[in-house]
């Protein structure tokens, strides 16, 4: 699933996590992780030289449905808003950091106040958003193919989810592969003559590769979770995200 240019990459943070700790991927395949292991590299589907944005979150959903391999993406979700436009889809409801990411970008898009992002007020977005000729783009795969349009490589600190291990856990023994993938797409930018591409964290897990010497290297913002309402309100990220109108159907 992943594209050619990342095959390098990826078989030397492999080979980075064996070095650090021999015993992992023995101990990996043996427990039922999630996702499933024909997704576990899908969001390497976007080719290194259209990477403008690193966006690594927690670890994925703890479902196998839900768990595809890019970040906060969830594969049992298809509609956005529920059919009679009493507000979000219940698949996005139960996907507590996508719930919170699309309010965020109403809130960004001056479509809810950031004071009232449910009830009523999500209902008035969502009775219009399911009308003809609407403004909002209507599927997750919409929203997905809008960020990779925009450069996103959607990434987890830890790539598995296993229940029997804490997700911190995890997020440690995956940073010498998180590590050399980041060493590949700064020297990828050397080598082309471009600007790193900008290195969004959500979450304490994915703060912790702050301890990776490389991601020195790259500008990068810090932002907590979106499983917490708080982000739904983060000012930081509505001015990251509202120039690219990702929920907009026709998008300037």
């Amino acid at each position: 699933m992943a594209d050619p240019s990342w095959h390098s990459a990826i078989a030397a943070g492999l080979l980075a996590m064996h070095q650090r700790d021999g015993n992992y991927f023995n101990t990996l395949i043996q427990s039922a992780f999630l996702p499933a292991r024909s997704r576990l590299f899908a969001a390497f589907r976007q080719p290194m030289s259209k990477v403008r944005y690193i966006l690594i979150g927690e670890g994925p959903y703890p479902r196998e449905e839900s768990a595809t391999g890019v970040c906060f993406m969830d594969g049992a979700v298809s509609r956005l808003w529920a059919e009679d436009g009493s507000g979000l889809s219940k698949k996005v409801n139960r996907a507590t950091s996508l719930r919170n990411f699309i309010k965020m970008l109403l809130v960004a898009a001056g479509a809810l106040d950031p004071a009232h992002t449910s009830g009523s007020a999500l209902q008035k977005v969502s009775s219009s958003a399911i009308e003809a000729y609407s403004p909002w783009i209507q599927q997750l795969a919409e929203l997905q193919q809008h960020l990779h349009e925009q450069g996103f490589l959607l990434l987890n600190a830890s790539l598995v989810f296993r229940s029997e291990v804490a997700p911190a856990k995890d997020g440690k023994a995956w940073q010498p592969f998180l590590q050399e993938v980041l060493s590949a797409i700064a020297e990828h930018a050397a080598r082309s003559g471009t600007e790193l591409p900008s290195l969004i964290l959500w979450g304490k897990i994915a703060e912790q590769l702050r301890q990776i010497p490389v991601v020195a290297d790259f500008p990068h913002i810090i932002a907590e979770h979106p499983y917490n309402l708080s982000f739904i309100r983060n000012e930081t990220m509505q001015a990251l995200f509202y120039p690219m109108h990702l929920l907009s159907r026709h998008r300037s």
